[in-house]
């Protein structure tokens, strides 16, 4: 089997490299197939030097958390951020020096980079974010847009459509995965003007044999499980993925404030630890960690900020797999196939 090469900003997120270095160490270990191509400041990657299966490039900038996208954009042009993107984009025999991108960086300039460094697909308006949220079924959710584009067109609903299809075909291994539409109701007639749209050229598209659109889905049913994929814009999925955290996270504080509420609660929650573990391992949002931008004409994975080692490692692992199952071709093929039977 051919290496897998992934790029990692190494400088990227709230720990930095006291959070991506001993992830990708990790990584390296329990993927034999896998050369990750290091990228950040040289003081820095001097402790990578002796690993296997590694290329160490040097980049003498940082692309903050806080920084505006023009900063990134314009001025820091040898950050480990812009650096590690550059490694997807092919040379003059047509080699890249890496497979797919990983960054736990500032979101906004990390798409406008990979945006501007890679340019998007034929037929694709402009990327989106998709990433996986865990439902009740043990599987996941494929959500997007996240928060890239908060004023959809129709026409760009059934992009997202086509994109998340093709992720999830590749990494799941699904060859038609289901798409819901994200609305108010089931019933075809609810929605706004745009949604309605949207539902006419996904069914259209559906009857063409280019995705399996299930319908309209409500808020809930991302984590029923009800589709496999669900399509919305990106100020709808960004707000529905940040009050399910949030949600997460006030149930967790709530369940460690009862259970330790007095000598009893303890004893009671001893006696249920091995139910907690798993319920937390779960629902934990790490293991799904490693959102795609996706419409791009390269592999680009973005992790939280706020990843610790193990969730770092998993976005990694996302990365690995979908450039494994040839992602990127999958997006090609499925663009180009939705364009040729779209009317004129």
């Amino acid at each position: 089997m051919q290496l897998v090469r992934l790029a990692v900003d190494c400088m990227g997120g709230d720990q930095g490299p006291a959070m991506t270095l001993p992830a990708c160490k990790s990584f390296l270990a329990s993927h034999p197939q896998a050369h990750l191509v290091l990228v950040g400041r040289a003081d820095v990657l001097a402790q990578a030097k002796a690993w296997p299966r590694c290329t160490l490039v040097e980049a003498t900038e940082v692309v903050e958390m806080h920084d505006p996208v023009e900063l990134a954009l314009r001025r820091k042009k040898d950050s480990s951020m812009r650096v590690a993107i550059s490694q997807l984009k092919p040379d003059e025999q047509g080699r890249a020096s890496a497979d797919a991108c990983v960054s736990a960086g500032n979101t906004g300039a990390l798409m406008a980079l990979s945006r501007y460094l890679l340019k998007t697909v034929d037929g694709i308006d402009r990327p989106a974010i998709a990433s996986a949220l865990p439902n009740q079924t043990g599987g996941s959710t494929t959500v997007l847009d996240l928060g890239a584009n908060v004023d959809c067109s129709a026409e760009h609903l059934l992009q997202f459509a086509v994109m998340g299809s093709a992720l999830v075909a590749a990494i799941s291994e699904k060859a038609a995965p289901t798409v819901g539409l994200l609305n108010v109701g089931e019933e075809v007639i609810k929605g706004s003007e745009v949604i309605k749209q949207a539902g006419e050229l996904l069914r259209a598209a559906h009857a063409a044999g280019q995705i399996n659109f299930h319908g309209n889905v409500e808020g809930n049913d991302i984590f029923k499980g009800t589709t496999d994929i669900v399509v919305c814009d990106g100020f709808v999925g960004n707000v529905a993925l940040k009050a399910a955290e949030g949600l997460a996270g006030m149930i967790g504080a709530q369940l460690k404030a009862e259970f330790g509420a007095s000598w009893l609660s303890k004893l009671s929650a001893l006696a249920a630890l091995p139910v907690l573990r798993r319920f937390k391992h779960r629902v934990d949002h790490r293991r799904f960690n490693g959102a795609a931008l996706l419409g791009l004409r390269g592999l680009v994975f973005k992790s939280h900020g706020s990843a610790d080692a193990f969730s770092f490692e998993c976005a990694l692992t996302r990365a690995y797999e979908a450039a494994r199952h040839d992602l990127l071709d999958g997006v090609h093929a499925r663009v180009a196939a939705t364009l040729a039977a779209a009317p004129q």
